[in-house]
C-alpha cells in the first residue's frame, strides 16, 4: 500500500543525512519532497497543506539546526506527525455494557462490507465473543447468499428474513441475539451511493431502532481521493464511530488511509490487509507511521508470530535445536509456520532496517513459488530421508527430483542451504540457551 510513498521518503531523507549539517534551505527543499510524496500518493490537498506546515514550524526550529544529527531529528518529527495524522494511537471497537453490541458496516458498493462482516466475526469469535451475521442488503442480487457462504467459513451463523425492511430485519436480529445469547450484532448493509438520499435516510433508520450503536464505515483503500468525499458524505448522514479500510494490502497509493481519518476525524479502527477472512487487524498509527519511515514494525511481527506458531510446536523444536536434532521435517514445519504469518516481502519490511536494503534485493528472493518447490522436494522424501538427509544418493534424488516435479541439481541446492542453516543452528546451540532465545521471534 504505502512502498512508493515509503521509498520517496526514504530517499528523501537519505539524501538530507548525506549532506552532513543541515542549512534551512536544506530541509525546506527536504520538506518540499515530503509534500511531493504525500501528494503523489494521493493523500488530500488540504490535509498535506497543514501537515506539512505544522512540520515546517518545527523542523525549521533553532534547535534541530544547530543539532548534531538534524536529519534524524527530522524523521522523528515528520514521524510523530505522521502518528498524529493517523491517529495518535489505536482505537479498538467500543462494546455495550448491555449485550449485544450492533455494529453496523455501511460503505459504497464494492467496498467490502460483505467480507470485512465475515472477517470481523471471526475476528470477535478468536477474542471469545459470540457475533451473530445480520443479512440486510436486500437489493444487490446474492448479497445474502454470500453472507451466508463467509459465514459458514467463519462458523458463524448468519440472521436473514430475505427480503423486506432492512430497519425490519435489523430489529428481529436483535432480538433474535437476545434470545440466543448472542453479545454482537454485526449488520452488513447494502452497498449505496453517498449521493443516493433515499438509501442514506433507510440507513440513518437502521441506526436509530438501537441503542447507541458501533457505526463504521468500510472505505475501499484502492479509491484514493474519493474515498474523503465518501467519508464526509456518510458523516453528514449519521454519527460515524470509526472506519475500516480494506485492501490495504493492494497497490494503491495509501492516500485514503491518511486523508479519512484526517478528514472526518474518527479513528481508523481496523484495515485489511489480504483476502483470507482472517486478513483482518487492529490499526496502530504509530506502527504504521515506522513502516511508513521503513524503522519497521517488531511488535506486529511478534504478534503475527505468535498467532501462526502453536506455542507446543515451538517449544518441541526449541528443544530439538538445543539437541541438535533440527531436521528437514523440523525445517519444513517451521517453513509452514512462518508463511502462515502472511507475505515473505511484507513480513521483511517488519523488521527494523530491513525495508531499505530491500530496493537492493531481486524480486525473486521473495519468490513464494520458491518456497513451493522447496516444500514439495521435502514432502517428496521418505521419513527416513526427511530425518536422515545423509543417505541421500543420486538414485533417491532422482526419485524426489520426479515426484516434486523439479531437476535434481535443485534438489542438491536445497540439501546445501539445508546443511548451512543446520550447521547455523550448531554453533548456535553452542552458545547456550541465551542466545537460542534471542531468535524466538520466528519460533514463537
Amino acid at each position: 500500500m504505502f512502498e512508493s510513498l515509503s521509498e520517496r521518503l526514504q530517499r528523501t531523507f537519505k539524501e538530507l543525512s548525506g549532506r552532513g549539517k543541515l542549512r534551512e534551505k536544506d530541509i525546506r527543499t527536504g520538506l518540499k519532497d515530503v509534500q511531493m510524496a504525500l501528494l503523489e500518493a494521493d493523500v488530500n490537498y488540504g490535509v498535506v497543506k497543514e501537515f506539512v506546515k505544522r512540520l515546517q514550524a518545527e523542523a525549521l526550529g533553532e534547535e534541530i539546526l544547530s543539532g548534531l544529527n538534524p536529519t534524524q531529528q527530522l524523521v522523528k518529527i515528520v514521524h510523530d506527525h505522521l502518528i498524529e495524522l493517523l491517529g495518535d494511537e489505536q482505537v479498538g471497537i467500543t462494546f455495550s455494557d448491555q449485550p449485544p453490541t450492533v455494529i453496523l458496516l455501511c460503505g459504497l458498493q464494492g467496498s467490502g462490507k460483505t467480507t470485512t462482516a465475515a472477517k470481523l466475526a471471526l475476528k470477535l469469535r478468536k477474542e471469545g465473543h459470540r457475533p451473530l451475521l445480520c443479512a440486510t442488503d436486500v437489493y444487490r442480487p446474492a448479497a445474502i447468499e454470500q453472507l451466508r457462504q463467509v459465514g459458514a467459513e467463519v462458523e458463524t451463523e448468519v440472521f436473514t428474513l430475505g427480503e423486506g425492511d432492512p430497519v425490519r430485519i435489523t430489529e428481529a436480529a436483535l432480538a433474535h441475539a437476545r434470545s440466543k445469547g448472542y453479545d454482537v450484532v454485526i449488520v452488513d448493509t447494502a452497498g449505496r451511493l453517498h449521493i443516493d438520499t433515499d438509501m442514506m435516510q433507510e440507513l440513518a433508520a437502521q441506526a436509530t431502532v438501537v441503542d447507541d450503536p458501533e457505526v463504521l464505515l468500510v472505505v475501499d483503500a484502492m479509491t484514493g481521493q474519493e474515498a474523503v468525499n465518501v467519508a464526509e458524505q456518510f458523516q453528514q448522514a449519521l454519527p460515524l464511530d470509526g472506519l475500516i479500510l480494506t485492501k490495504l494490502d493492494g497497490d494503491a497509493r495509501g492516500g485514503a488511509a491518511l486523508s479519512a481519518r484526517s478528514v472526518t476525524g474518527k479513528p481508523i479502527k481496523l484495515v485489511g490487509v489480504g483476502e483470507k477472512l482472517d486478513a483482518l487487524e487492529n490499526f496502530y498509527p504509530d506502527r504504521m507511521a515506522s513502516r511508513i519511515l521503513g524503522m519497521g514494525d517488531v511488535l506486529t511481527l511478534v504478534e503475527k508470530a505468535q498467532d501462526a506458531v502453536d506455542q507446543e510446536q515451538a517449544q518441541k523444536l526449541q528443544q530439538r535445536l538445543m539437541t541438535a536434532q533440527f531436521d528437514l521435517e523440523d525445517f519444513r514445519d517451521h517453513l509452514s509456520s512462518v508463511r502462515k504469518m502472511g507475505p515473505l516481502d511484507q513480513i521483511m519490511k517488519m523488521i527494523p532496517g530491513m525495508a531499505q536494503q530491500m530496493p537492493d534485493m531481486g524480486a525473486a528472493d521473495f519468490d513464494e513459488k520458491e518456497l513451493d518447490r522447496v516444500e514439495a522436494i521435502i514432502n517428496s522424501m521418505t521419513p527416513l530421508e526427511r530425518h536422515n538427509p545423509d543417505i541421500l544418493n543420486a538414485s533417491r534424488k532422482r526419485r524426489i527430483a520426479e515426484g516434486s516435479g523439479v531437476r535434481v541439481q535443485d534438489v542438491n541446492i536445497m540439501l546445501k542451504e539445508f546443511r548451512e542453516l543446520s550447521k547455523m543452528m550448531k554453533q548456535l546451540t553452542g552458545g547456550g540457551k541465551a542466545r537460542i532465545g534471542r531468535m524466538q521471534i520466528g519460533l514463537r
